[in-house]
């Protein structure tokens, strides 16, 4: 080394050593597959968490709530409600299948929950062979309460002990003829603790609590939520009415 050359740095073999880009490019692409499934993963346990315990999206499946909800109405349902204080009259539930606690119509076993879970995902449930009738789900209106007398004649017509029940929403009664006999059964129950008589809107077509063979109490166990918002179509986008009737 001569006099004019600089000194050599000491220190500069400690200098750490770039990674090659076509390494650093490897490593990325070895992370990527688990980055993305966690990413899926965790986006699907906060949507199922949601839905199980907040809030979930339902439809109108059929006119049993006609002329208030249309078919294939695109409605909200909230959970948290009926965890702080229990259902009014004139409210419009989702609740499990009567196949779910109708004493007659549940078979020997229940579906779990998780089986339930599965059946109601929008992909899933469209599978041939998949639907369970034990995890559908019903929509209706509380019609009685706890401790009432609740009678519905054979128009659909209700009077809660003793009393007629204003029903601004219910358009279709049931056709009778002269004799007043028709197609639609009656209903005479004192409701119990726990339970709740509920009935569509739609008095002439509407599978509800008259229809049920092993009685018409629903038990409020059984309810999954309060619907509450209407989100299509969009011309009707909005809350649904509050009831007016009294509870009482």
């Amino acid at each position: 080394m001569s006099p004019s050359d600089p000194p050599a740095d000491p220190g500069a073999h400690d200098e750490p050593t770039p990674t090659p880009e076509p390494q650093r490019h490897q490593e990325e692409r070895e992370e990527s597959p688990w980055a993305f499934w966690r990413s899926v993963l965790i986006t699907l346990a906060v949507a199922l968490g949601i839905r199980q315990f907040l809030l979930e999206a339902r439809y109108i499946p059929s006119g049993s709530m006609l002329p208030g909800l249309q078919l294939q109405d695109r409605l909200l349902v909230e959970k948290l409600s009926f965890r702080q204080r229990p259902p009014r009259r004139g409210e419009v539930v989702v609740f499990r299948s009567p196949y779910h606690f109708d004493p007659i119509l549940t078979g020997p076993t229940k579906p779990g929950a998780l089986r339930c879970l599965l059946v109601n995902l929008p992909l899933i449930g469209s599978l041939p062979g998949i639907q369970q009738p034990a995890c559908d789900a019903y929509i209706k209106r509380v019609i009685g309460l706890p401790g009432e007398r609740v009678v519905a004649d054979p128009r659909g017509r209700v009077s809660i002990n003793g009393r007629p029940l204003d029903e601004p929403y219910v358009r279709n009664y049931c056709p009778v003829d002269r004799q007043g006999v028709g197609p639609c059964r009656t209903i005479d129950v004192v409701v119990p603790p726990g339970h709740l008589v509920v009935m569509g809107d739609n008095r002439a077509n509407s599978w509800d609590a008259r229809f049920w063979p092993g009685g018409p109490l629903l038990p409020e166990s059984e309810l999954i939520g309060r619907a509450f918002w209407r989100f299509f179509p969009f011309s009707s986008a909005g809350p649904l009415p509050e009831p007016s009737a009294p509870d009482r």
